[in-house]
């Protein structure tokens, strides 16, 4: 089939199954003002199997975000509160002896659900954040001796204030890499705040409608699986990522430093994420304006800088904006 009447063919697939994208906008933006950017993140996440962290000061509506999202979808949230004092087994459940029977059964814990919002997830041990990665990569948990899958679609939407705030633990790099999407949640326009304001001075709660359902999730899926991708945009993104391990060879100045560059992983994500982007503006083909706008949530926590880049006050985002303008786009 040829390129053109294959992309035909997808945009009418694509055509007939967004239709939903603006209901949900609409429906979260009677509660969440602004934050159009974040809550696109979130269904790219949501489209593409992929965990979302939020990062960002207290107060700027992480979990509302979150909660309002899984109100508008007809499918099962668990929030789950991330402490000091959390044990692994308050996450994924445990094995409890029943006495009269003289034998254990399984109480599964909070995790068994579609939707996860890991809330302050920096704020836990690390021994808590382990337990998440078999979860989150395999979806699946180990209790006792038995595995149990956890249901689909599995999604973690966590939040986390920034390291420097008190009473928090960085995140174990295995488990950084383990989310698709890291977004900076920023704080909003005067506009916007003046119409948080004029919202919370209302005093009637917002009644949400789910209007999306697990199956209508999985559908989308797979459309988004279908969007068709040409070989100059992918051997464009191979060069952006490649251009994180090699900056010197790709006429990027970041000689010093990048640490560690992206995995493989970030290529996968960052292909998927491009045509999650495409499906969300009604398109069956990707184009590199795709790649670059999520291009910065996806490298961001993968690329780890040196001590000189630290010196020299230059943040990750200052790197990957540097390997955006070098790479030559398509």
């Amino acid at each position: 089939m040829p390129v053109a009447q294959e992309i035909e063919k997808i945009n009418a697939r694509v055509e007939a199954e967004a239709y939903f994208v603006q209901y949900l906008f609409d429906e979260i933006g009677k509660v969440v003002i602004g934050q159009r950017r974040i809550v696109e993140r979130l269904l790219i996440g949501l489209l593409c199997d992929g965990h979302v962290l939020l990062e960002g000061v207290p107060g700027l509506a992480k979990t509302l975000l979150v909660k309002t999202l899984a109100s508008v979808i007809q499918a099962s949230f668990q929030r789950i509160q991330f402490t000091p004092d959390l044990l692994p087994a308050d996450l994924i459940g445990t094995m409890i002896y029943q006495m009269h029977e003289g034998s254990f059964t399984v109480k599964k814990g909070p995790i068994f659900a579609n939707l996860i919002l890991a809330d302050e997830i920096n704020r836990a041990p690390a021994k808590v954040q382990s337990a998440l990665l078999e979860a989150m990569q395999e979806h699946q948990v180990t209790i006792g001796d038995k595995t149990y899958p956890l249901p689909a679609p599995f999604l973690v939407l966590a939040t986390q204030n920034p390291i420097e705030q008190e009473g928090t633990y960085p995140l174990p790099e295995a488990q950084v890499d383990r989310f698709m999407l890291k977004v900076k949640v920023d704080y909003p326009s005067k506009r916007e705040e003046l119409a948080v304001l004029e919202t919370v001075a209302c005093h009637e709660p917002v009644q949400l409608r789910p209007i999306v359902s697990v199956e209508q999730i999985l559908a989308a899926r797979k459309t988004v699986q279908s969007i068709y991708m040409d070989e100059k945009i992918k051997n464009y993104i191979i060069e952006l990522v490649f251009a994180t391990r090699q900056p010197r060879e790709h006429g990027v100045p970041a000689e010093g430093l990048i640490e560690y560059g992206a995995s493989p992983r970030a290529t996968i994500c960052l292909a998927q994420a491009a045509r999650a982007v495409a499906f969300l503006r009604g398109r069956g083909h990707v184009i590199p304006d795709d790649v670059k706008t999520v291009g910065p949530d996806i490298l961001r926590h993968r690329v780890i800088l040196t001590y000189e880049a630290e010196a020299e006050e230059k943040t990750s985002e200052d790197v990957i904006q540097m390997i955006f303008d070098h790479v030559e786009v398509p």
